[in-house]
């Protein structure tokens, strides 16, 4: 790919980053070099002046254009045609990145349960091998949501002044006990399948179903559920949540796997952008670029006030807040209030 040109014109470029040689991370573990499978797409200027790199969350992956066709597209908000758009897999994530099913070099077998931890910082470290490999030196944006906002935090702080504004969704500087708990349930309900624990790409499947309920109802407020899974009918059992419920963990479990649902939770535990770093205050403080928090009103998981302490103790911050009963997932629906929000943060800063 020739990243050089003045007006490359890329219609969603599907590639793969290898990384060659041993990448420490922050549990002193490592990984005997790694790939990243990632997209990009839209025209990079002869002054790499207009790169927007988007994060995913939980268990995204890298066509950013399919789960945010609101926000990312030709006329939308992220128009290829102005932006040099990249969204990477995660480390850790099953859709062409290395993952615990992948095959350990050293081994010869699949990693299984011997994959490493891995935190928010080393995947924004991930990130920046790639970025470097991209012979990108200045990213206009970076933004994400959720886990993928504390990926971005993790690396705007590495970056420093190599991103000029970092758009912060539904997230937080260091992860709750309360969101802990969350993930941790989640994992109980891996772990109590009976299949987990075997060597097989689909150990812990039906326990996975279970996990996505679980999360579905911290993703989501009451009000969204009483609105559209209430009966209309009176009834005794097999009530429209339930069913709503089950076919979300049925849909996940057939498109994603345990393994990796189980190491991206943990990834979330571990974050905490103030640690070695002198607290969550001083390393927020030591972010230069210019940063947008975004709350949900009513988001249940990755509370507003988490946003509001993110934007009041960066250098240069600014919070704004969707109103939704979507709750957390507010920023994945919300496209007009979010394009609103985008739209004032890029004019007050002429970015």
């Amino acid at each position: 790919m020739n990243l050089e040109s003045n007006y490359l014109i890329i219609d969603m470029a599907h590639e793969t980053y290898k990384h060659e040689g041993e990448f420490e991370l922050e549990s002193g573990e490592s990984l005997p070099g790694f790939e990243i499978a990632y997209t990009t797409q839209g025209h990079l200027t002869t002054s790499k002046d207009n790169v927007v790199w988007v994060i995913h969350a939980l268990t995204g992956d890298a066509n950013v254009q399919e789960w945010w066709n609101g926000i990312v597209g030709e006329d939308k908000f992220y128009d290829p045609t102005k932006y040099f758009i990249v969204c990477a897999n995660l480390l850790g994530s099953c859709y062409g990145s290395t993952n615990p099913l992948s095959i350990n070099p050293e081994t010869g077998k699949p990693y299984y349960y011997d994959f490493p931890n891995l935190s928010t910082r080393d995947l924004a470290a991930s990130l920046d091998k790639l970025r470097e490999h991209l012979g990108i030196s200045q990213a206009n944006t970076i933004i994400g949501g959720s886990l993928g906002g504390q990926v971005a935090l993790e690396w705007a702080h590495l970056l420093q002044n190599k991103v000029k504004n970092t758009i912060i969704l539904a997230s937080n500087p260091k992860t709750s006990p309360w969101t802990i708990g969350f993930n941790e349930t989640q994992r109980m309900s891996i772990e109590a399948d009976s299949t987990w624990g075997q060597n097989h790409p689909d150990a812990g499947k039906k326990g996975l179903e279970a996990a996505r309920a679980i999360a579905m109802l911290s993703y989501r407020h009451p009000e969204d559920f009483a609105l559209k899974q209430s009966d209309k009918d009176e009834k005794l059992d097999n009530f429209r949540i339930s069913s709503y419920l089950r076919y979300q963990g049925q849909k996940l479990a057939n498109r994603f796997n345990a393994f990796s649902y189980w190491v991206l939770s943990k990834t979330m535990d571990s974050h905490d952008i103030g640690r070695g770093r002198g607290g969550m205050e001083k390393a927020l403080s030591e972010i230069p670029s210019k940063v947008l928090a975004i709350g949900v009103d009513r988001d249940l998981l990755f509370l507003k006030e988490e946003s509001q302490f993110i934007a009041k103790h960066v250098q240069k911050g600014s919070y704004h807040e969707i109103h939704s009963s979507s709750g957390h997932d507010a920023f994945l629906i919300e496209y007009g209030q979010l394009q609103y929000i985008l739209q004032g943060f890029y004019l007050e800063g002429n970015g």
